[in-house]
């Protein structure tokens, strides 16, 4: 029985997690659960999986719910109880669900422990890729990514040598603008932009994909993931979401991992390596699909894509700028105070603005987020 923290179960990746951890009753156990302020949902989670401590960020939230649950689990409340929950309970594997920044500081403390790290939180390894990879060396911590992309490059990789990597192929969805000119962008309303085609995410990684900012994290977090050179990561547009992603070798074979877009098959994976198990998730049926088609993404229509690249050949901590400028300006359109072509602009003056340190310790890394914060916070 593997014993499971879960942080951040009130989001898509969270709750996807569960739905998995339901199936296999007789293979895990819910350890303990982290929300920001969902007590509602957590309220309910607690009632069918009997966590024995929950976390809830929002510290007037928590004390809510620990009114309303009792005794029934232990409630910690506060920003610090997350980094202690991961630090201090007794779990196996740390499903890293939240999202953002602010998903690090957990992490770096499970790793510490030698957890298994089932991850979905594409910031801990774009702001901080070579410590955490390093980190996880030292203390032996397996990292399995829960991204359907990484994930498909991960499957794919089994018995084969980083030698034989030619190259890895990331594919994206392209959101609902592939087919848009740029010029159509400027007029982009929040509705519009999170209306994705095939996922049903969080609002903020919706946004991501709009711009293609998702590619581009995920082109960072798979050249620590894997070891591989940005030059040997490629981004492919693939409206039909079934290949999750490729791998090209040396002699010119490329190996594709697919399925649904239904993120409980890569969790599932990732919760049960090595092993595969039994489900009853819906089977992909490639006759009623019928086809599957390709483009190259146009870096010139999506910025964000291209700021990646360049960041993550500059490395430092230009990678730490690029996502907190990011998350500001992306909670800044959603909140309706700025266009959605302002999202670049506001990246590119906060890699202008703010210093990359080459050479980054996590202090280092976290004043870097502050700073970026508070500057992108200050533009109009």
């Amino acid at each position: 029985m593997k014993k499971i923290l879960i942080l951040g179960s009130s989001g898509s990746i969270g709750v996807n997690t569960l739905n998995v951890i339901r199936n296999f009753p007789d293979r895990f156990e819910v350890a303990a659960l982290t929300v920001n302020t969902r007590i509602d949902l957590l309220e309910k989670q607690i009632e069918e999986f009997h966590p024995k401590y929950v976390v809830v960020k929002d510290e007037a939230a928590g004390i809510k719910l620990r009114d309303k649950v009792g005794n029934k689990c232990v409630v910690l409340t506060g920003a610090s109880s997350l980094i202690d929950a991961a630090a201090g309970l007794d779990y196996d594997i740390f499903v890293g669900a939240m999202v953002g920044f602010y998903g690090l500081a957990p992490a770096l403390e499970a790793i510490k422990r030698g957890k298994i790290i089932a991850l979905a939180n594409k910031e801990t390894l774009v702001v901080a890729g070579e410590l955490v990879t390093n980190l996880c060396n030292v203390f032996s911590s397996k990292l399995i990514p829960i991204d359907s992309e990484h994930s498909a490059i991960y499957q794919c990789l089994e018995g084969e040598s980083t030698e034989s990597i030619e190259k890895l192929i990331i594919t994206a969805s392209g959101g609902p603008f592939h087919k848009k000119e740029k010029k159509y962008f400027e007029d982009v309303t929040v509705e519009e932009a999170l209306n994705h085609p095939n996922w049903k995410m969080g609002n903020k990684i919706t946004i991501d994909s709009a711009t293609l900012m998702n590619k581009g994290l995920e082109v960072i977090e798979a050249r620590w993931l894997f070891g591989i050179r940005k030059n040997k990561i490629d981004v492919v547009i693939h409206p039909q979401s079934i290949i999750h992603s490729m791998v090209q070798f040396i002699d010119g074979s490329i190996k594709a991992q697919l399925g649904l877009p239904d993120m409980k098959l890569p969790i599932q994976y990732a919760l049960t390596y090595p092993e595969r198990l039994q489900n009853n998730f819906e089977r992909t049926d490639l006759p009623k699909i019928g086809s599957f088609s390709f483009f190259e993404p146009d870096l010139e229509k999506f910025e964000c894509l291209g700021l990646a690249y360049k960041v993550l050949e500059e490395g430092g901590t230009a990678p730490c700028i690029l996502n907190a400028a990011n998350e500001v300006a992306v909670e800044k359109f959603l909140s309706r105070k700025i266009k959605f072509t302002s999202i670049p602009v506001y990246i590119n003056k906060a890699l202008d603005k703010i210093e990359n340190h080459k050479s980054p310790n996590i202090e280092t890394i976290f004043d870097c987020d502050r700073q970026t914060r508070e500057y992108v916070s200050t533009l109009n």
